[in-house]
């Protein structure tokens, strides 16, 4: 795997990325010996597409500097913690190339040493044990730009607190009874410095110590120091995280004994945001337990599962990772760049096939009756190598129903009455004569003739090309589509906005660490009021019955084909089998969304 490098930047743009230009200089200079990087994810989740470029920068970077990256599965809330999203983060990992060797380690390992150092620090002054309760300590804690004040347990002795602290691990006190806090300062304009609390209590199994604990660290005290104990050398995280950088240097300064020399160092990096989607755990969970989608990876969400199971190439979310870039700024990605990444990625993987989704049929009237005639087509045109496939061309065909109109505008070149039209890798036909179905107007049947003389392109230029398959049973198969589009009806679903005020980061997203306070309260309390729902899309999926040529059989779990004229489709990993073939909908050949919405706007 190579670090997020750009293949349409220009050598400057690539020279002047500031993580690579801190790491080589930290290495040029011997202030590190060499590049350690770490994955860190809550296993409270499925891993979406934001997630993916910082598997591929921390795997990415360690690669090119030739150092080495951890997987570490960060497990200090066994509230929203299972043992079924580790497997699938390690799954999400592997498939998009992290190659983590022995370095796999979770936060739990080192929760015998973060209370050894809590210890410490409750010895040398450095935290203490409070009983005041939740709503206190937020008040007291105080708001931006005017200092919080102490409760009345800052003053209580190491002694006491020590005692506390260790009553608090043997299971003798209610969960919100008491919590540690880091002494430091109530005062400080940076409200993570203001006392933060570092240990809670919760009598909950863990998914990887099961009830050996009672008490679990919190992230801003457990990610420096399992940092520090991994002898991580850069420290690699999103925006939100920037004023959490005093904190994690203070933790890991207020150590008696450092197990890094020198410390790791943070750099903090823009998240992702990508328009109309979400990009929030909680937001997510909300979509899977409300049962707006079916799972976490169902092919719409934003979950590298759910983009896995669509049918998108792991190739196309690195060329996606490469092309937004590694900066500072917010961004606002919108959905037409990914999509043209993947288009990009399976043009040159995916084979052709033809298949007809609505069907419409027809019939030849002059090709004889029980006649087949083999035709050759390339598996993929730009590449001879990979051979030929047969098409069979009979009496019966299905075309595409909206390849047909009754009374077509000017600049339709596809079939209609009296009008001609080529069959893709076949013959010219014409439509002779319409049947219509009991109501009078739908058509049912077209009645047309072919021309010999036009076979595979042969004979007379003719504009308007349509694909087509076979009617006869055994020379087609049967086949379920889901035709996926985009999750939401707005680029930033839930926002208000006008149209040229699009939001930042800031905006859109609380961030995905919790404030002190959120760590406190259960999950459910903490998950905010934004109702993005009602933007959610009713017509992201649509479900449809067609029939696709012989060759689909073959198509195995997974596998990306074009359907030759509708877009890039793939065999659902989960659902498709050989006697029930079922696709996805990967993305179409071209951008229709834009198009779509400024049509209807």
């Amino acid at each position: 795997m190579k670090a997020p490098r750009s293949k349409t930047a220009c050598a400057d743009e690539i020279s002047t990325n500031f993580v690579r230009n801190i790491i080589a200089e930290d290495l040029r200079s011997a202030k590190h010996a060499r590049l350690v990087t770490r994955f860190p994810p809550e296993p409270n989740g499925y891993l979406h597409v934001g997630h993916a470029k910082a598997i591929y920068l921390n795997f990415g970077l360690a690669e090119e500097f030739e150092g080495e990256a951890y997987m570490r599965l960060d497990d200090t809330n066994p509230l929203t913690e299972d043992h079924a999203y580790v497997t699938s983060i390690l799954e999400d990992v592997h498939w998009l190339g992290g190659r983590w060797g022995n370095r796999l380690t979770y936060a739990s390992d080192y929760f015998e040493q973060l209370y050894t150092y809590a210890e410490e620090m409750i010895e040398d002054g450095k935290a203490y044990v409070d009983s005041a309760p939740v709503d206190m300590i937020r008040q007291y804690r105080g708001k931006w730009g005017s200092p919080g004040c102490p409760t009345p347990d800052r003053n209580r002795s190491p002694a006491d607190s020590l005692e506390l602290f260790r009553r608090m691990r043997a299971g003798e006190f209610a969960e919100g009874a008491y919590v540690l806090r880091a002494r430091i300062d109530m005062s400080s304009p940076n409200m993570n410095m203001r006392d933060p609390v570092l240990y809670r209590i919760r009598h909950v199994p863990h998914q990887q110590t099961g009830n050996n604990w009672c008490i679990y660290p919190l992230y801003d005290f457990t990610h420096p120091i399992s940092d520090a104990l991994e002898g991580i050398s850069h420290s690699l995280c999103t925006l939100e995280f920037q004023g959490h950088r005093p904190l994690y240097e203070w933790v890991l300064g207020s150590l008696r004994s450092p197990p890094a020399v020198p410390p790791p160092r943070q750099i903090e990096v823009s998240r992702l945001n990508l328009h109309y989607t979400v990009l929030s755990k909680r937001r997510l969970v909300r979509l899977v337990e409300e049962g707006h989608v079916d799972g976490w990876d169902d092919p719409r969400m934003p979950t590298i599962a759910g983009m896995r199971r669509r049918g998108y190439p792991p190739s196309s979310l690195q060329l996606f990772c490469e092309r937004t870039g590694i900066s500072k700024e917010d961004k606002n990605i919108d959905m037409s760049v990914l999509e043209d990444c993947v288009r990009e990625c399976l043009d040159d993987k995916a084979p052709r096939a033809m298949a007809v989704l609505r069907p419409l049929k027809v019939t030849v009237t002059n090709w004889p009756e029980g006649h087949q005639e083999s035709l050759p087509a390339p598996v993929h045109p730009k590449d001879a190598s990979r051979g030929q496939r047969s098409l069979t061309m009979v009496r019966e065909l299905y075309i595409e129903s909206d390849d047909f109109m009754l009374d077509p505008p000017t600049k339709f070149f596809r079939l209609a009455p009296g009008r001609e039209v080529r069959l893709r890798n076949s013959y010219a036909i014409k439509c002779e004569e319409v049947l219509f179905g009991p109501d009078g107007r739908t058509p049912v049947e077209l009645r047309c003739s072919y021309d010999p003389a036009t076979r595979q392109g042969k004979g007379r230029k003719i504009k308007g090309v349509v694909h087509w398959v076979p009617a006869e049973p055994s020379l087609c198969v049967p086949i379920s589509v889901r035709l996926w589009d985009r999750l939401f009806l707005r680029p930033v679903p839930g926002a208000s906005y006008g149209e040229q005020e699009l939001p930042t980061t800031s905006t859109l997203e609380e961030g995905t660490l919790p404030t002190q306070e959120e760590c406190l309260l259960p999950e459910a309390e903490a998950a905010g009021p934004v109702d993005y729902i009602a933007d959610f899309n009713p017509a992201s999926r649509e479900d449809v019955a067609g029939f696709g040529e012989r060759s689909l059989v073959d198509a195995m779990p997974g596998q990306q084909y074009q359907f030759e004229r509708l877009g890039y489709f793939a065999a659902d990993p989960k659902d498709s089998a050989p006697e029930s073939l079922v696709f996805n909908r990967v993305v179409t050949l071209r951008d229709t969304w834009q198009k779509l919405t400024a049509t209807k706007s």
